[in-house]
Protein backbone atom coordinates (compact mmCIF):
# COMPACT_ATOMS: atom_id res chain seq x y z
CA UNK A 1 0.00 0.00 0.00
CA UNK A 2 2.96 2.40 0.94
CA UNK A 3 4.75 1.97 -2.85
CA UNK A 4 0.67 2.60 -4.05
CA UNK A 5 0.68 5.78 -1.91
CA UNK A 6 4.04 7.08 -3.05
CA UNK A 7 3.59 6.09 -6.91
CA UNK A 8 0.41 8.00 -6.84
CA UNK A 9 1.60 11.29 -4.85
CA UNK A 10 4.73 10.83 -7.10
CA UNK A 11 2.78 11.31 -10.41
CA UNK A 12 0.65 13.85 -8.67
CA UNK A 13 3.85 16.28 -8.31
CA UNK A 14 3.80 17.42 -12.16
CA UNK A 15 0.26 18.69 -12.58
CA UNK A 16 0.33 21.66 -9.89
CA UNK A 17 1.97 24.01 -11.87
CA UNK A 18 -0.21 23.36 -15.00
CA UNK A 19 -3.46 24.96 -12.76
CA UNK A 20 -4.20 28.74 -13.38
CA UNK A 21 -5.95 30.79 -10.64
CA UNK A 22 -8.88 30.34 -11.89
CA UNK A 23 -8.61 26.64 -12.78
CA UNK A 24 -7.07 26.04 -8.98
CA UNK A 25 -10.59 27.38 -7.68
CA UNK A 26 -12.93 25.85 -9.78
CA UNK A 27 -15.72 23.89 -8.59
CA UNK A 28 -18.16 21.29 -9.65
CA UNK A 29 -21.22 22.74 -9.64
CA UNK A 30 -23.39 22.45 -12.78
CA UNK A 31 -20.40 21.02 -14.69
CA UNK A 32 -20.24 17.86 -16.98
CA UNK A 33 -17.50 16.53 -14.80
CA UNK A 34 -19.67 17.26 -11.43
CA UNK A 35 -20.84 13.50 -11.30
CA UNK A 36 -17.32 12.24 -11.34
CA UNK A 37 -16.00 14.96 -9.29
CA UNK A 38 -18.51 14.11 -6.89
CA UNK A 39 -18.25 10.36 -6.56
CA UNK A 40 -14.23 10.77 -6.49
CA UNK A 41 -14.99 13.08 -3.12
CA UNK A 42 -17.28 10.75 -1.30
CA UNK A 43 -14.43 8.01 -2.34
CA UNK A 44 -11.50 9.73 -0.60
CA UNK A 45 -13.56 11.21 2.40
CA UNK A 46 -14.88 7.48 3.28
CA UNK A 47 -11.36 5.86 2.22
CA UNK A 48 -9.78 8.76 5.11
CA UNK A 49 -12.07 7.81 7.69
CA UNK A 50 -11.13 4.07 6.77
CA UNK A 51 -7.34 4.69 7.20
CA UNK A 52 -7.53 3.47 3.40
CA UNK A 53 -5.08 6.50 2.40
CA UNK A 54 -3.86 4.94 -0.80
CA UNK A 55 -7.37 4.94 -1.53
CA UNK A 56 -8.35 8.50 -0.68
CA UNK A 57 -5.38 9.68 -2.08
CA UNK A 58 -5.72 8.38 -5.75
CA UNK A 59 -9.92 9.50 -5.69
CA UNK A 60 -8.72 12.93 -3.66
CA UNK A 61 -6.63 13.66 -6.86
CA UNK A 62 -8.99 13.19 -9.18
CA UNK A 63 -11.56 15.49 -6.97
CA UNK A 64 -8.86 17.91 -6.80
CA UNK A 65 -7.91 18.14 -10.61
CA UNK A 66 -11.94 18.35 -11.40
CA UNK A 67 -12.97 20.44 -8.73
CA UNK A 68 -10.34 22.11 -6.63
CA UNK A 69 -12.81 24.00 -4.52
CA UNK A 70 -15.15 21.38 -4.85
CA UNK A 71 -19.11 22.49 -4.83
CA UNK A 72 -17.35 25.97 -4.25
CA UNK A 73 -18.61 25.85 -0.04
CA UNK A 74 -15.56 24.33 1.35
CA UNK A 75 -11.99 23.81 1.38
CA UNK A 76 -11.94 20.11 1.58
CA UNK A 77 -9.70 19.67 -1.69
CA UNK A 78 -6.69 21.69 -0.19
CA UNK A 79 -7.10 20.85 3.65
CA UNK A 80 -7.42 17.14 2.81
CA UNK A 81 -4.54 16.83 0.45
CA UNK A 82 -2.50 18.48 2.48
CA UNK A 83 -3.21 16.07 4.90
CA UNK A 84 -2.58 13.13 2.72
CA UNK A 85 1.18 14.36 2.05
CA UNK A 86 2.04 15.00 5.32
CA UNK A 87 0.67 11.72 6.00
CA UNK A 88 2.91 10.22 3.33
CA UNK A 89 5.74 12.67 4.34
CA UNK A 90 5.93 9.92 7.91
CA UNK A 91 7.29 7.32 5.13
CA UNK A 92 9.50 9.18 2.64
CA UNK A 93 13.08 8.97 3.33
CA UNK A 94 14.20 10.41 -0.03
CA UNK A 95 15.10 14.68 0.58
CA UNK A 96 14.14 15.35 -2.61
CA UNK A 97 10.67 13.95 -2.41
CA UNK A 98 11.09 15.60 0.86
CA UNK A 99 11.24 18.75 -0.28
CA UNK A 100 8.76 18.21 -3.39
CA UNK A 101 5.97 17.56 -0.57
CA UNK A 102 6.97 20.24 1.23
CA UNK A 103 6.66 22.70 -1.43
CA UNK A 104 3.09 20.43 -2.64
CA UNK A 105 2.09 21.46 1.18
CA UNK A 106 2.86 25.04 1.03
CA UNK A 107 1.40 25.24 -2.68
CA UNK A 108 -2.23 23.51 -1.64
CA UNK A 109 -2.53 26.44 1.63
CA UNK A 110 -1.96 29.42 -0.48
CA UNK A 111 -4.19 28.07 -3.13
CA UNK A 112 -6.98 27.65 -0.45
CA UNK A 113 -5.74 31.19 0.56
CA UNK A 114 -6.10 32.76 -2.78
CA UNK A 115 -9.67 31.16 -3.21
CA UNK A 116 -11.32 32.58 -0.38
CA UNK A 117 -8.98 36.43 -1.23
CA UNK A 118 -11.23 35.96 -4.84
CA UNK A 119 -14.07 34.56 -3.25
CA UNK A 120 -14.30 32.18 -5.10
CA UNK A 121 -15.22 29.79 -2.13
CA UNK A 122 -18.04 31.26 -0.04
CA UNK A 123 -18.38 30.94 3.72
CA UNK A 124 -21.79 29.85 5.30
CA UNK A 125 -21.78 33.56 7.20
CA UNK A 126 -20.99 35.46 3.98
CA UNK A 127 -19.54 38.35 5.39
CA UNK A 128 -16.14 39.71 5.00
CA UNK A 129 -15.09 39.30 8.35
CA UNK A 130 -15.91 35.16 7.93
CA UNK A 131 -13.82 35.31 4.86
CA UNK A 132 -11.18 37.02 6.74
CA UNK A 133 -11.55 34.79 9.72
CA UNK A 134 -10.75 31.57 7.40
CA UNK A 135 -8.20 33.31 5.60
CA UNK A 136 -6.35 33.89 8.92
CA UNK A 137 -6.88 30.17 9.73
CA UNK A 138 -5.55 28.90 6.98
CA UNK A 139 -2.04 31.24 7.30
CA UNK A 140 -1.91 30.18 11.26
CA UNK A 141 -2.22 26.35 10.33
CA UNK A 142 -0.07 27.20 7.13
CA UNK A 143 2.62 28.61 9.94
CA UNK A 144 2.35 25.76 12.16
CA UNK A 145 3.41 23.06 9.72
CA UNK A 146 5.84 26.01 8.37
CA UNK A 147 7.54 25.37 11.01
CA UNK A 148 6.72 22.20 12.60
CA UNK A 149 6.56 19.75 9.39
CA UNK A 150 8.13 22.04 6.24
CA UNK A 151 11.06 23.57 8.28
CA UNK A 152 10.56 26.84 6.69
CA UNK A 153 13.05 29.66 6.98
CA UNK A 154 12.11 31.93 9.36
CA UNK A 155 11.52 34.89 7.65
CA UNK A 156 8.92 32.87 5.67
CA UNK A 157 7.11 31.73 8.69
CA UNK A 158 7.40 35.06 10.04
CA UNK A 159 5.20 36.18 6.99
CA UNK A 160 2.49 33.57 7.59
CA UNK A 161 2.08 33.83 11.25
CA UNK A 162 2.01 38.10 10.33
CA UNK A 163 -0.39 37.28 7.76
CA UNK A 164 -2.25 34.90 10.45
CA UNK A 165 -3.03 37.70 12.92
CA UNK A 166 -3.55 40.01 10.82
CA UNK A 167 -7.12 38.40 8.95
CA UNK A 168 -7.95 36.57 12.21
CA UNK A 169 -6.96 39.42 14.84
CA UNK A 170 -7.49 38.21 18.36
CA UNK A 171 -9.31 35.33 17.06
CA UNK A 172 -6.21 33.55 15.79
CA UNK A 173 -5.49 29.72 16.66
CA UNK A 174 -3.27 28.95 20.30
CA UNK A 175 -1.40 26.60 17.85
CA UNK A 176 0.32 29.88 16.57
CA UNK A 177 1.79 31.08 19.79
CA UNK A 178 4.63 28.80 20.40
CA UNK A 179 6.23 28.43 17.07
CA UNK A 180 6.13 32.70 17.04
CA UNK A 181 7.71 32.37 20.37
CA UNK A 182 10.67 30.15 19.54
CA UNK A 183 11.34 32.43 16.45
CA UNK A 184 11.09 35.58 17.68
CA UNK A 185 13.81 34.20 20.44
CA UNK A 186 15.72 32.62 17.80
CA UNK A 187 15.95 35.63 15.58
CA UNK A 188 16.77 38.15 18.25
CA UNK A 189 19.52 36.00 19.66
CA UNK A 190 20.58 35.77 16.18
CA UNK A 191 20.49 39.71 15.81
CA UNK A 192 18.02 39.32 12.90
CA UNK A 193 15.00 40.65 14.92
CA UNK A 194 15.08 44.43 16.05
CA UNK A 195 13.42 44.98 19.67
CA UNK A 196 10.60 46.33 18.92
CA UNK A 197 9.35 43.72 16.52
CA UNK A 198 10.02 40.97 19.62
CA UNK A 199 8.18 43.10 21.90
CA UNK A 200 5.40 44.02 19.55
CA UNK A 201 4.64 40.55 18.54
CA UNK A 202 4.77 39.38 22.41
CA UNK A 203 2.44 41.83 23.54
CA UNK A 204 0.08 40.76 20.52
CA UNK A 205 0.05 37.19 21.18
CA UNK A 206 -0.57 38.08 24.89
CA UNK A 207 -3.30 40.16 24.15
CA UNK A 208 -5.22 37.20 21.76
CA UNK A 209 -4.07 34.78 24.73
CA UNK A 210 -6.46 37.13 27.14
CA UNK A 211 -9.12 37.83 24.76
CA UNK A 212 -9.87 34.19 24.45
CA UNK A 213 -9.10 32.80 27.93
CA UNK A 214 -11.79 35.35 28.65
CA UNK A 215 -14.57 34.80 25.74
CA UNK A 216 -13.41 31.36 24.30
CA UNK A 217 -14.91 28.85 26.67
CA UNK A 218 -14.30 26.03 25.12
CA UNK A 219 -10.42 26.98 24.16
CA UNK A 220 -9.68 28.93 27.27
CA UNK A 221 -7.80 26.01 28.67
CA UNK A 222 -5.94 26.05 25.85
CA UNK A 223 -4.91 29.65 24.93
CA UNK A 224 -3.79 29.24 28.95
CA UNK A 225 -1.36 26.73 28.29
CA UNK A 226 -0.14 28.38 25.53
CA UNK A 227 0.13 31.48 27.07
CA UNK A 228 2.61 29.85 29.91
CA UNK A 229 4.42 28.56 27.38
CA UNK A 230 4.90 31.31 25.20
CA UNK A 231 6.17 33.52 28.81
CA UNK A 232 8.22 30.20 29.56
CA UNK A 233 10.14 30.89 25.85
CA UNK A 234 10.06 35.01 26.01
CA UNK A 235 11.51 34.66 29.62
CA UNK A 236 14.87 33.68 27.79
CA UNK A 237 14.89 37.45 26.63
CA UNK A 238 12.78 39.42 28.86
CA UNK A 239 15.58 41.03 30.31
CA UNK A 240 17.02 42.56 26.97
CA UNK A 241 13.44 44.02 25.62
CA UNK A 242 10.97 44.63 28.06
CA UNK A 243 10.77 47.83 30.35
CA UNK A 244 10.04 48.52 33.81
CA UNK A 245 6.25 48.74 32.91
CA UNK A 246 5.93 45.08 31.55
CA UNK A 247 7.94 43.80 34.57
CA UNK A 248 5.94 45.49 37.01
CA UNK A 249 2.19 44.48 35.44
CA UNK A 250 4.07 40.63 35.31
CA UNK A 251 5.48 40.63 39.03
CA UNK A 252 3.59 42.78 41.34
CA UNK A 253 0.66 40.44 40.97
CA UNK A 254 2.96 37.34 42.17
CA UNK A 255 3.80 39.85 45.36
CA UNK A 256 0.66 40.24 45.94
CA UNK A 257 0.03 36.92 46.14
CA UNK A 258 2.97 36.34 48.21
CA UNK A 259 2.88 38.68 50.08
CA UNK A 260 4.41 36.45 53.57
CA UNK A 261 7.06 34.93 51.10
CA UNK A 262 10.08 37.53 51.23
CA UNK A 263 12.05 35.83 48.59
CA UNK A 264 9.24 36.74 46.28
CA UNK A 265 9.34 40.38 47.65
CA UNK A 266 13.50 40.54 47.06
CA UNK A 267 12.68 38.86 43.93
CA UNK A 268 10.30 41.11 42.65
CA UNK A 269 12.07 44.50 44.62
CA UNK A 270 15.62 43.47 42.86
CA UNK A 271 14.45 42.98 39.33
CA UNK A 272 12.31 46.12 38.93
CA UNK A 273 15.14 47.94 40.37
CA UNK A 274 17.38 45.90 37.70
CA UNK A 275 14.74 46.61 34.71
CA UNK A 276 14.94 50.45 35.28
CA UNK A 277 12.63 50.60 37.60
CA UNK A 278 13.27 54.57 39.23
CA UNK A 279 13.60 54.88 43.25
CA UNK A 280 10.85 56.94 43.19
CA UNK A 281 8.46 54.42 41.17
CA UNK A 282 5.37 54.33 43.29
CA UNK A 283 5.20 50.71 43.25
CA UNK A 284 9.15 50.52 43.90
CA UNK A 285 8.64 53.14 46.90
CA UNK A 286 6.20 50.86 48.51
CA UNK A 287 8.32 47.17 47.94
CA UNK A 288 10.79 49.10 49.32
CA UNK A 289 9.33 49.97 52.35
CA UNK A 290 8.11 46.40 52.85
CA UNK A 291 11.11 45.11 52.07
CA UNK A 292 13.15 47.02 55.13
CA UNK A 293 10.59 46.93 57.26
CA UNK A 294 11.12 42.82 57.02
CA UNK A 295 14.94 43.22 56.72
CA UNK A 296 15.10 44.98 60.52
CA UNK A 297 13.10 42.27 62.03
CA UNK A 298 14.35 39.62 60.27
CA UNK A 299 18.25 41.30 60.70
CA UNK A 300 17.28 41.45 64.42
CA UNK A 301 16.02 38.38 64.77
CA UNK A 302 18.96 36.49 63.01
CA UNK A 303 21.72 38.90 65.26
CA UNK A 304 19.78 37.72 68.52
CA UNK A 305 19.80 34.16 67.58
CA UNK A 306 23.36 34.31 66.41
CA UNK A 307 24.60 35.85 69.74
CA UNK A 308 22.51 33.20 71.84
CA UNK A 309 24.85 30.47 69.86
CA UNK A 310 27.72 32.74 70.05
CA UNK A 311 28.04 34.74 73.06
CA UNK A 312 31.65 35.69 72.57
CA UNK A 313 30.62 37.46 69.23
CA UNK A 314 27.75 38.96 71.32
CA UNK A 315 30.50 39.65 73.70
CA UNK A 316 32.32 41.63 71.02
CA UNK A 317 29.03 43.14 69.79
CA UNK A 318 28.20 44.58 72.76
CA UNK A 319 31.94 45.94 73.39
CA UNK A 320 31.59 47.73 69.76
CA UNK A 321 28.70 49.12 71.34
CA UNK A 322 30.02 50.45 74.20
CA UNK A 323 27.99 48.56 76.69
CA UNK A 324 31.19 47.18 78.86
CA UNK A 325 29.22 45.46 81.45
CA UNK A 326 27.00 43.41 79.10
CA UNK A 327 30.10 42.64 77.55
CA UNK A 328 31.77 41.22 80.56
CA UNK A 329 29.03 39.18 81.33
CA UNK A 330 28.71 37.48 77.77
CA UNK A 331 32.30 36.61 77.81
CA UNK A 332 32.10 35.03 81.57
CA UNK A 333 29.14 33.11 79.68
CA UNK A 334 30.93 31.92 76.98
CA UNK A 335 34.17 31.04 78.96
CA UNK A 336 31.56 28.62 81.30
CA UNK A 337 30.77 27.23 77.90
CA UNK A 338 34.21 26.90 76.31
CA UNK A 339 36.89 24.08 76.87
CA UNK A 340 39.27 25.15 74.88
CA UNK A 341 41.74 26.38 77.32
CA UNK A 342 43.77 28.95 75.14
CA UNK A 343 39.99 30.65 74.02
CA UNK A 344 39.37 30.69 77.51
CA UNK A 345 42.29 32.51 78.40
CA UNK A 346 42.00 35.06 75.50
CA UNK A 347 38.17 36.18 76.49
CA UNK A 348 39.46 36.38 80.18
CA UNK A 349 42.34 38.42 78.82
CA UNK A 350 39.59 40.76 76.88
CA UNK A 351 37.23 40.88 80.08
CA UNK A 352 40.48 41.85 82.00
CA UNK A 353 41.27 44.49 79.45
CA UNK A 354 38.12 46.26 79.69
CA UNK A 355 37.85 45.93 83.54
CA UNK A 356 40.79 48.11 83.21
CA UNK A 357 41.06 49.99 80.34
CA UNK A 358 37.02 51.07 80.60
CA UNK A 359 35.96 50.27 83.87
CA UNK A 360 39.10 51.34 85.79
CA UNK A 361 38.11 48.61 88.34
CA UNK A 362 42.09 47.80 88.66
CA UNK A 363 42.48 44.48 91.43
CA UNK A 364 39.72 43.05 89.73
CA UNK A 365 41.38 43.46 86.28
CA UNK A 366 44.91 42.00 87.88
CA UNK A 367 42.78 39.03 89.25
CA UNK A 368 41.04 38.30 85.68
CA UNK A 369 44.68 38.64 84.09
CA UNK A 370 45.79 36.38 86.52
CA UNK A 371 43.09 33.98 85.84
CA UNK A 372 43.94 34.23 81.90
CA UNK A 373 47.46 33.68 82.99
CA UNK A 374 46.62 30.25 84.46
CA UNK A 375 44.50 29.14 81.84
CA UNK A 376 47.43 29.44 79.18
CA UNK A 377 51.07 29.66 81.20
CA UNK A 378 52.85 29.59 78.37
CA UNK A 379 51.61 33.22 77.11
CA UNK A 380 52.94 36.01 78.35
CA UNK A 381 50.27 39.07 77.60
CA UNK A 382 48.40 38.67 80.97
CA UNK A 383 51.55 40.25 82.45
CA UNK A 384 52.43 42.93 80.13
CA UNK A 385 48.07 43.86 81.03
CA UNK A 386 49.18 43.75 84.74
CA UNK A 387 52.72 45.86 84.25
CA UNK A 388 50.71 48.28 82.20
CA UNK A 389 47.85 48.40 85.43
CA UNK A 390 50.93 49.25 87.41
CA UNK A 391 52.50 52.07 85.19
CA UNK A 392 49.10 53.48 84.79
CA UNK A 393 48.33 53.77 88.24
CA UNK A 394 52.02 54.33 89.32
CA UNK A 395 51.10 58.32 90.47
CA UNK A 396 48.29 57.34 92.33
CA UNK A 397 50.76 55.66 94.66
CA UNK A 398 51.64 58.08 97.54
CA UNK A 399 54.86 59.99 97.14
CA UNK A 400 57.39 60.07 94.93
CA UNK A 401 59.30 56.99 96.64
CA UNK A 402 56.08 55.06 95.95
CA UNK A 403 55.59 56.27 92.48
CA UNK A 404 58.88 55.15 91.60
CA UNK A 405 58.33 51.83 93.84
CA UNK A 406 55.32 51.39 91.54
CA UNK A 407 57.20 51.32 88.27
CA UNK A 408 59.61 49.17 89.62
CA UNK A 409 56.78 46.07 89.71
CA UNK A 410 55.77 47.14 86.16
CA UNK A 411 59.45 46.48 84.77
CA UNK A 412 59.16 43.00 86.90
CA UNK A 413 55.98 42.02 85.16
CA UNK A 414 57.22 43.47 81.54
CA UNK A 415 60.83 41.61 82.28
CA UNK A 416 58.37 38.08 83.70
CA UNK A 417 56.26 38.31 80.57
CA UNK A 418 58.98 37.81 77.88
CA UNK A 419 60.40 35.40 80.36
CA UNK A 420 57.88 33.08 79.87
CA UNK A 421 56.68 34.24 75.83
CA UNK A 422 59.91 34.88 74.24
CA UNK A 423 57.93 36.00 71.47
CA UNK A 424 56.66 39.37 73.51
CA UNK A 425 60.42 40.57 73.94
CA UNK A 426 60.46 43.38 71.03
CA UNK A 427 57.43 44.58 72.31
CA UNK A 428 58.43 44.35 76.35
CA UNK A 429 61.77 46.14 75.37
CA UNK A 430 59.79 48.67 74.00
CA UNK A 431 57.81 49.49 76.87
CA UNK A 432 60.97 49.01 79.32
CA UNK A 433 62.98 51.68 77.56
CA UNK A 434 60.16 54.02 78.29
CA UNK A 435 60.31 53.21 82.13
CA UNK A 436 63.77 53.25 82.67
CA UNK A 437 64.10 56.43 83.32
CA UNK A 438 61.70 56.68 86.13
CA UNK A 439 63.53 54.73 88.18
CA UNK A 440 64.88 56.68 91.47
CA UNK A 441 68.92 57.25 91.26
CA UNK A 442 69.55 58.77 94.34
CA UNK A 443 68.23 59.05 98.13
CA UNK A 444 68.67 60.67 101.29
CA UNK A 445 70.69 58.56 104.35
CA UNK A 446 68.21 59.55 107.54
CA UNK A 447 69.78 59.61 110.96
CA UNK A 448 72.76 61.44 111.80
CA UNK A 449 74.36 60.57 108.41
CA UNK A 450 72.58 63.00 106.28
CA UNK A 451 74.51 61.82 103.36
CA UNK A 452 72.76 61.70 99.66
CA UNK A 453 73.61 57.45 98.02
CA UNK A 454 73.43 56.43 94.37
CA UNK A 455 70.89 53.92 94.35
CA UNK A 456 72.00 49.87 92.81
CA UNK A 457 69.37 47.51 91.80
CA UNK A 458 69.97 43.99 91.09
Amino acid sequence: MKNRLFLFAALTLGFFSSLSLSAQCENWVGKPIQTDAENAHSIYRQAIKGNDYATAFENWKIAYKLAPAADGKRDYHYTDGIALYKHMLASVTDEKTKAEYHATILRLYDEAIDCYKNKKISVKEGTDEAIDLKIGYLYGRKAYDMYYTVNAPYQDNIKALDECIKHAGDKAEYIIMDPYANIVVWEYKQGSMQKAKAVEVYKRLNQIAEYNIANNEKLSEGYQQAQAAMEGTFSQIEKEIFDCQYFKEKLIPEYEENQDDPQVLKRVLSTLKGQGCLDTDPDVLRLDTEWKKYASVENARIQAEFEANNPAAAAKAAYDGGRYNEAISKYRTAIAEESDNDKKATMLFAVASIEFRKLSLYSKARSTAYEAAKANPGWGRPYILIGDMYGKTARSCGDAWNQRLAILAAIDKYNYAKSVDPSLTSEVNEKLSHYYGSLPESASVGCWIGETVKLRFK
